[in-house]
């Protein structure tokens, strides 16, 4: 089974938790043993998976990947002004998969699925989530 989640951003850096919308997609597809990805369909977007309890963890891990990844200096930015954001979200990646068992997902007590957007704000960014299993 693969859904699609359509989100929106509000600012250039923005985090997005889908926690619920992919809870709901694993219990809507059945499968009680398998995997569940979870994939951002956007170049200068990610999928990471860590605590949004404490809303300050993501703008820590906002922050640090501004000052890993400096903007405007690449030469990218010719093109659109945005290639830092394309290399922090190679950085953290598209896609993370987690395990399903018993009909739902095998994650921490404090991780959540969060998309990091690094190219906001965007009226919309599509994320699929794939569920496979028995």
């Amino acid at each position: 089974m693969i859904k699609e989640i359509k989100i929106s951003t509000k600012a250039k850096y923005d985090v997005v938790d889908i926690q619920k919308q992919v809870e709901s997609i694993v219990k809507e597809s059945k499968v009680k043993n398998g995997l569940c990805n979870v994939f951002v369909a956007h170049a200068t977007a990610a999928v990471i998976i860590n605590e949004n309890y404490d809303p300050n963890v993501c703008d820590d891990i906002i922050d640090a990947m501004a000052e890993l990844v400096k903007e405007g200096k690449w030469r990218h930015d010719r093109v659109d002004d945005n290639a830092a954001a394309h290399i922090k979200s190679a950085i953290i990646g598209p896609s993370e998969t987690i395990p399903v068992k018993d009909g739902k997902l095998i994650l921490g007590r404090w991780q959540n699925i969060i998309v990091c957007d690094f190219d906001g704000p965007r009226e919309e960014r599509s994320v699929f989530v794939s569920v496979i299993g028995e």
